[in-house]
């Protein structure tokens, strides 16, 4: 399809990450026979930057757009933005407009208000949906309800919806809500062609694989294909959890010491322990020697507790009684037993199957996220979490690994944001000579 003057849109992207959304919306372009041109990239995170920097490396960067007046913003016809997502995720402390991140979304809307571009693309975390919600039966929260309210005063037809990446051919269970508006019409976000993958369709192969002293030691007990859908965690997990010393990592374990281990972590989750000890119930309860002496009554408990606790896969440790809004140890009540458990606790925390799909990447997350290669395992390489998000595979990512993971983590899933954007420029009137323009 020629490109023609009046086929051009230009498009603003701010707090543009790796220019994912900038990709999506650009392909959707592409597709229509539409020329996309980005007058204005924003985004102030220096390997991010770096990024952008190989991928249009005849562009200028601009840094913090609240130093940026709406003077100096070329016209433009339409807005996409990944606006900052720790003030309302799950994983941040969820402050929502009270933290200076999630005010930045008032930057979008002074854009929008002053420059009245023909249509915007926003996204941004599930949470965003409930956070500050006052009544479980109210369908948004307050902080949506107000983001909405202020896109819809200014003229826009506002339209939003909860995606799954894994609906739309990237084999991740990552959900996003994604915000939409026209001056036109309400952009139709729902019923899209669902289409899936598996983690193999995006998958290297004949990497090198993990040698370290744990890794060694879980393909000691178990095979690559056992592995697959597997966790290891010293918590409860079912049948697809693998613990520490299922594994002996921290010390050889007898068959009696692991059967009390196994023991332990369920019982220790029972609600009646903190009714004998008159605190409120937490999961995860110090159990004293008399109180596992009702579920395993061995001669030399005792014993075997002392050396798991050696072995540092118990702890002793006070039960903790609620201070506020914090738990403290109650150093009044008798001292127990407890399960050493910390969230990634391990140098893997899980090994994806090819036949499955990725949970939601996360960028502190990934590091610990293992796939299997020939007879090994190892992690997720970037090109792999690139197609996990989408990207095509000549996307330039010339970044550490470590930063690698930290942009993925909080980058957008490219298909998604394809579809999402074909729907809002479907609103805009196609020429009968098949060149596009907004009307």
């Amino acid at each position: 399809m020629a490109k023609s003057a009046n086929s051009t849109l230009r498009f603003i992207d701010l707090f543009a990450g790796i220019g994912g959304i900038r990709k999506g919306f650009e392909q959707a372009c592409s597709e229509l026979g539409i020329f996309a041109d980005c007058v204005l990239t924003s985004e102030i995170k220096p390997h991010a930057v770096s990024v952008l920097k190989q991928n249009h490396p005849e562009e200028k960067i601009s840094g913090d757009i609240t130093k940026i007046s709406t003077a100096d913003i070329p016209d433009f016809d339409f807005l996409l933005a990944g606006f900052p997502c720790q003030a309302f995720s799950a994983a941040g402390k969820r402050l929502g407009f009270a933290d200076t991140r999630g005010t930045l979304f008032f930057e979008v809307e002074r854009i929008l208000r002053d420059k009245k571009p023909r249509g915007f693309i926003l996204e941004n975390v599930e949470g965003l949906v409930n956070h500050d919600r006052v009544n479980p039966q109210d369908k948004i929260g307050r902080t949506l309800s107000v983001i909405l309210g202020r896109l819809s005063d200014l003229g826009y037809k506002v339209s939003w919806q909860v995606l799954n990446a894994k609906d739309f051919g990237v084999p991740q269970d990552r959900k996003r809500i994604y915000i939409t508006g026209t001056f036109s019409e309400f952009p139709d976000l729902q019923n899209f062609e669902a289409k899936r993958s598996v983690l193999s369709d995006v998958l290297e192969r004949n990497l090198q694989t993990s040698d370290s002293r744990f890794v060694r030691l879980i393909l000691s007990h178990y095979s690559v294909g056992q592995l697959y859908g597997m966790s290891i965690k010293d918590k409860r997990g079912g049948g697809n959890n693998i613990h520490s010393w299922d594994i002996d990592y921290k010390g050889k374990t007898t068959a009696q010491e692991k059967e009390l281990l196994n023991l332990l972590l369920k019982e220790r989750r029972k609600k009646k322990w903190a009714a004998e000890y008159g605190i409120d119930w937490m999961d995860g309860m110090p159990l004293t020697t008399d109180m596992i002496r009702t579920f395993y009554d061995a001669e030399n408990l005792e014993e075997m507790l002392e050396d798991l606790v050696a072995k540092k896969y118990l702890k002793k440790e006070h039960p903790k009684r609620k201070v506020g809004n914090k738990r403290e140890q109650d150093d009044s009540l008798p001292v127990g037993y407890n399960i050493v458990a910390g969230k990634m606790s391990y140098e893997v925390a899980k090994i994806l199957d090819p036949a499955g799909i990725a949970p939601t990447l996360v960028a502190m997350d990934m590091e610990h996220l293992f796939v299997g290669d020939g007879d090994g395992i190892r992690k997720l390489s970037l090109r792999e979490g690139l197609r996990l998000f989408g990207y095509p595979d000549d996307f330039k990512f010339d970044v550490s690994v470590q930063d690698g993971y930290d942009l993925l983590g909080n980058t957008v899933v490219v298909p998604v944001i394809k579809q999402v954007a074909l729907r809002v420029l479907n609103i805009c009137a196609l020429e009968k000579d098949n060149e596009s323009e907004c009307a």
